[in-house]
């Protein structure tokens, strides 16, 4: 058993993390539009992008910070986690949560900057309408009890390839392209490239995903129980504490999206 790192360098590994996750997704959309004009191959392009790109991010940072990159996935686990003491804090969600939408932006803003293009530029790209709303909330309801089933069923120690899987699939049976990650959405919107998302589109995507994430919360209770209650010697620590907590174990609590 470990102790885990301070706060401050966990909410810095959830910045650097989903920074880096932005710079995939928009940089490799970049590349791709600039390759080909055939877009079943653009979007090949950036969904095996961050497939790879993911995958490598949730092994390499979960043991860190449980790899969230996503503040759908650590308010979940904070939900779920008051029963058991072990998930995200109040003070740890208020660190992550700002560290993740800071990062996507300055994911988003690099990516631009690599590859020539103005930074800091608002998306044009409109993406409006019902069935794209449902496609979000679609997405993020599967992300969250993937990572929920995974949790609950001992098998944390796939997440790398299963969430970074689940993600590039649903880049294909969505017609939203599965942001599926209030950060990740945000920086977006500040990219007018090939992954952009116009600011006017984002309101209505974060509230899809708020109702997808809740729907995900419900269905892991369907499928796999909810969490026992702690008690006694396994009563939730004093705020602001956290038990130790092996690096396997946080890596198991680990989710990422796009």
């Amino acid at each position: 058993m470990s102790a885990p790192a301070p706060l401050a360098r966990r909410a810095a590994a959830e910045g650097l993390g989903t920074a880096a996750l932005v710079a995939v997704v928009v940089g490799s959309g970049i590349q791709a539009a600039g390759l080909t004009h055939d877009t079943g191959l653009q979007l090949l392009a950036n969904s095996l992008a961050t497939v790879f790109g993911l995958g490598v991010l949730v092994a390499l940072l979960g043991p860190v910070s449980g790899a969230h990159f996503n503040p759908a996935v650590t308010l979940a686990a904070h939900v779920t986690g008051r029963r058991t003491g072990e998930g995200p804090a109040p003070r740890e969600v208020a660190a992550y949560v700002p560290a993740q939408v800071v990062g996507a932006v300055a994911g988003a803003v690099l990516a631009d900057a690599m590859f020539g293009e103005p930074v800091m530029t608002f998306s044009t790209t409109e993406r409006w309408g019902g069935h794209l709303w449902l496609a979000e909330a679609v997405a993020t309801a599967g992300l969250v009890c993937l990572v929920l089933g995974l949790v609950r069923t001992g098998r944390t120690h796939l997440a790398p390839p299963l969430v970074a899987a689940y993600i590039g699939a649903a880049y294909w049976f969505t017609s939203s392209t599965a942001f599926a990650n209030p950060a990740v959405t945000i920086g977006r919107a500040f990219t007018d490239t090939f992954a952009g998302i116009a600011p006017a589109s984002v309101l209505p995507f974060l509230a899809a995903q708020a109702v997808g994430a809740a729907a995900g919360l419900a269905l892991a209770a369907v499928c796999f129980g909810r969490p026992p209650a702690a008690t006694g010697n396994d009563a939730a620590p004093a705020p602001g504490v956290r038990r130790p907590a092996a690096p396997a174990r946080t890596a198991e609590e680990s989710a990422v999206t796009r």
